[in-house]
């Protein structure tokens, strides 16, 4: 497709729909910049998974992080596909299926904090789940397990409420 101004190959279309009229207009990029329909100069570009990645990220362990108070050490990358947490957070998914053990420490809060349980409910009926944990709370209270009991008593009243 040519330029409607001049006969060079056209680069930028436009379309502009106004009270159900198309109007398209198809222009080479010089024509484009001289009527200030593309701006004289792209700006910088940004990585936006690079950003993300940085925006989700634990603060360094010297800016008194969440990750200076862990005794374990944290792992950074996957041995089997080199997955890195970075990389897990600015994809949105794991490398292989080793990942979940090498990562662990990182995706335990994670999918705690989504899921609201590491307990895997299954798509159990809402009453079935509930009288289960009631018992797995007895047994907490029987064996003086007061935190699991607390924890299943909080889970308990969200469910029922």
């Amino acid at each position: 497709m040519k330029c409607q101004i001049c006969d060079n190959p056209a680069t930028v279309h436009l379309t502009d729909i106004v009270n159900k009229k198309k109007r398209e207009v198809h222009l080479c990029e010089q024509c484009a910049r001289e009527r200030n329909l593309i701006p004289e100069q792209p700006g910088p570009q940004i990585d936006l998974k690079a950003l993300l990645g940085l925006l989700t990220s634990p603060l360094a362990p010297g800016g008194g992080g969440a990750a200076e108070s862990r005794s374990e050490p944290v792992a950074t990358a996957c041995e089997i596909c080199g997955m890195t947490v970075a990389e897990f957070k600015a994809a949105g998914r794991l490398g292989c299926p080793h990942d979940y053990e090498s990562l662990r420490s990182t995706l335990e809060p994670l999918l705690e904090r989504i899921h609201r349980s590491m307990e895997h409910a299954g798509k159990a009926p809402r009453a079935v789940r509930v009288r289960d944990w009631k018992k797995q709370m007895q047994a907490a209270v029987a064996t003086e397990n007061y935190e699991e009991a607390a924890r299943l008593r909080d889970l308990i009243r969200r469910h029922e409420a």
